[in-house]
C-alpha cells in the first residue's frame, strides 16, 4: 500500500510556463516538481510520478509535454530514479487553448499522454472536465485510461474515474448519481483510487462531500485527484491519505 512518510516542500525543480491569467490575458506561472517518500514499492519500480491540471503552454507545446521531458532531463542527471523503473499517474485537466489567454476550453490532450507514454514503461490515469481523450486508448497496451474501471501494474491495482459532477450535457460532466455510482463500483477493488474530481481534505482543501464519504466508508488507502487546488497537497484521513497534484508534480520516491 502507497503511505507517504513525508512530502518535502522545496522544489527539487520549477518549470515556467504560459498561463491563462483570471479576466483573460496571458501570465507567466512556475510549475513545481516536489518530492515525497513513501515506503517500498514493487521490485522493479522505484517511483511513482503524479500530476494534473497542467493547463498551460510551454516551448509552444501543452504543459505536458514539456513537463515530461523535464522529468525525463532530471532522471538523466540522477536527481530521480531512472524513467525505466518510474510509472505516472495523471489526473486530469491537461488541455489549454493555444494562446493560454482564456481559461477552460476542451481540446485533445492525446500529445501529453504519449509524451510520458513514449518515456515511461506504464501511464495510468483519468479525464479532466477539459480533456478529449477519445484517442488516449490508441496509445499502446501500457497506457491506462480509467473511467469506473481497474488495472493492475507493478502489484498495485488502480482504479479509476475521469470527469466531474455537473450537468451531463456538458463535456466532461456527470449527474451525481452516475458519478458516484462508479466511483463506488471501484472502491472496494483497489489499492489507489485516481480521480479528477476528488474528497475534501481539511477545511482549507476543498473537495466533494460525497465523494469523501465514500472514501471513508470504504477505508481507501491511497486517493490521488486534482480539479481544486490546495496549498498544501497532502490531507491524512483515519484510513489513508489523500494527494491533491492540482497544478503540481509529485514524485513518489519508494525507500530501500
Amino acid at each position: 500500500m502507497i503511505r507517504i512518510a513525508s512530502l518535502d516542500p522545496t522544489p527539487i525543480a520549477e518549470l515556467r510556463y504560459l498561463n491563462a491569467r483570471s479576466g483573460g490575458g496571458t501570465e507567466v506561472s512556475r510549475l513545481e516538481v516536489l518530492r515525497a517518500q513513501v515506503g517500498p514499492l514493487a521490485d522493479e519500480l522505484d517511483a511513482i510520478v503524479c500530476t494534473s491540471d497542467l493547463q498551460g503552454m510551454a516551448n509552444g507545446a501543452l504543459l505536458g509535454v514539456a513537463v515530461a521531458d523535464l522529468l525525463i532531463e532530471l532522471a538523466e542527471r540522477g536527481e530521480l530514479p531512472r524513467t525505466a523503473r518510474t510509472g505516472i499517474v495523471l489526473a486530469g485537466d491537461l488541455y489549454s487553448v493555444p494562446a493560454a489567454n482564456k481559461r477552460g476550453g476542451y481540446g485533445d490532450v492525446a500529445t501529453v499522454w504519449q509524451a510520458f507514454a513514449a518515456g515511461f514503461p506504464w501511464v495510468v490515469g483519468v479525464a479532466g472536465n477539459h480533456d478529449d481523450v477519445s484517442t488516449v486508448r490508441e496509445l499502446g497496451e501500457h497506457v491506462h485510461l480509467l473511467d469506473g474501471d481497474t488495472v493492475v501494474v507493478d502489484g498495485l491495482r488502480f482504479g479509476g474515474v475521469g470527469g466531474i459532477i455537473g450537468n451531463p450535457r456538458k463535456p466532461g460532466r456527470r449527474d451525481e448519481a452516475d458519478q458516484l455510482s462508479r466511483i463506488s463500483r471501484v472502491l472496494d477493488a483497489c489499492d489507489v483510487l485516481v480521480l479528477h474530481e476528488g474528497p475534501h481534505g481539511d477545511e482549507d482543501q476543498p473537495g466533494n462531500t460525497e465523494i469523501r464519504d465514500l472514501i471513508d466508508a470504504a477505508e481507501l488507502p491511497f486517493a490521488i485527484c486534482g480539479h481544486a487546488h490546495w496549498d498544501h497537497a497532502l490531507a491524512d484521513r483515519s484510513s489513508g491519505q489523500t494527494l491533491n497534484v492540482d497544478a503540481r508534480v509529485v514524485v513518489l520516491v519508494g525507500s530501500a
